[in-house]
């Protein structure tokens, strides 16, 4: 077995699993929690410990300790690093700008350019610079590679990429759509094009994948939208910042700009509207619950806050579906994932009411089914082979599995 190590290292957290690339199954995994804080915890799962389970509950003033905490853990509770056939260990970095458009083997050079684009991202990079140094420390034998959530938008059409604002401006300031989540829309989207039903479709039409039109919607506490075509990504939601798009879990999506000024004159300061917008806003400022599951407990006991964040929500929703078949110049495929995409089966119904005019359906029985694996949840109505009829467009619910992505692409750069 040859495995890799995935980190996704948080400003006050440290996400870890062991992932076996070539039957996609994770060993083993866990989380630290509270880095920094006067009490921290670490929670180790991994099927050699006679409960499944380890907790442990410790101060960890750094990500240093947090990593040093992870590896003690796999020695007492499993598997053995020393034995796990460890290849790579693939690093989530949440902006690589310009520069970084394809994962990248890690030297010093690398590391200095993930800090330099700070400014960017100043809440992911600096903890995602902290966990590669770290990493390089404790794990010197083996090739780290950084797999950035922007480069599957770094070819983004120039029309969608650009900010209408003045080119010199822009230039000087690094200002375009870079789009975040990359990492999920490419899993997801690679996953949708190779599923069965999808092939089946193209065949009896007689269309080859390059030509397959997909409106991807990431649905968790952060959201956003992207448009596929052949594969390659020609709209995103989320722009210069992940702040633009969809309404999310604390973040407002889109925004008047308008809204900052007037915010600030009225006597608010830039750090006041900076946390407003990115921790008070969306579902937790309209409802009190950034949590679609508390929200939904809510608007079901006849809360009116919780009722129009719902609305609210779903017409962000349905607004950049319309928008994004606009762009594809129609949809084969509307595909729903992470955590509120693959679960709450009232959101993709609702999504999906309203746009009938695209031939877009849901049968009731599939969409409320539970499953782990990707499926369709529409009504199936196939073309047949030799008809001119198109068959109706699928929609779809594909797992994302975004550690299983970093760790396949962390072996093919670091064997290659």
């Amino acid at each position: 077995m040859a495995t890799v190590l995935v980190l996704n290292s948080g400003s006050s957290s440290l996400k870890y699993q062991l992932v076996d690339p070539a039957s996609g199954r994770s060993v083993a995994g866990g989380i630290v929690e509270r880095i920094g804080e006067p009490t921290g915890s670490a929670t180790h799962q991994s099927g050699e410990s006679e409960t499944g389970e380890t907790v442990r509950d410790a101060r960890v003033p750094d990500h240093g300790a947090a990593l040093r905490l992870v590896l003690d853990l796999f020695d007492e509770a499993g598997p053995s690093l020393a034995d796990a056939g460890i290849t790579a260990v693939g690093h989530r970095v949440v902006h690589g700008g310009a520069v970084f458009t394809e994962p990248t083997l890690v030297d010093d050079d690398v590391v200095a350019a993930v800090r330099d684009l700070i400014p960017l991202a100043p809440l992911h990079n600096p903890a995602a610079v902290e966990g590669i140094e770290v990493a390089r420390e404790l794990l010197a034998h083996l090739p780290h590679v950084a797999v950035f959530d922007t480069a599957f938008f770094a070819p983004l059409p120039a029309a969608a990429a650009t900010y209408a604002l003045d080119r010199e401006v822009t230039a000087e300031h690094g200002i375009r759509r870079y789009g975040f989540h990359g990492t999920s829309h490419e899993f997801v989207s690679s996953a949708v094009t190779a599923h069965p039903a999808v092939v089946a479709n193209l065949t009896a039409e007689g269309r080859r994948p390059e030509s397959l039109r997909q409106v991807v919607l990431h649905l968790g506490n952060g959201a956003s939208a992207s448009a596929v075509l052949g594969g390659r990504p020609v709209d995103t939601s989320m722009g210069f910042t992940p702040l633009e798009g969809l309404v999310m879990g604390t973040r407002p999506g889109d925004l008047d700009p308008g809204i900052v000024f007037h915010l600030i004159r009225a006597g608010l300061s830039p750090s006041d509207v900076d946390t407003l917008l990115n921790k008070r806003s969306g579902l937790l400022g309209m409802a009190g619950a950034n949590d679609m599951r508390e929200v939904r407990k809510l608007a079901d006991t006849g809360d009116a806050d919780a009722r129009l964040a719902l609305e609210v929500y779903l017409h962000r929703l349905r607004k950049y579906v319309g928008a994004y078949a606009a762009v594809l110049g129609g949809i084969d495929v509307l595909t729903f994932t992470a955590g509120v995409g693959e679960n709450d089966h009232r959101i993709r119904s609702g999504v999906v009411r309203d746009l009938k005019f695209l031939g877009l359906t849901i049968d009731p029985a599939a969409n409320e089914a539970r499953s782990d694996e990707a499926r369709v949840v529409s009504v199936r109505e196939q073309a047949a082979p030799g008809s001119t009829a198109a068959a109706l467009p699928l929609v779809m619910v594909v797992p994302t599995n975004e550690e299983l992505a970093i760790a396949r692409q962390a072996m093919e750069l670091a064997e290659g």
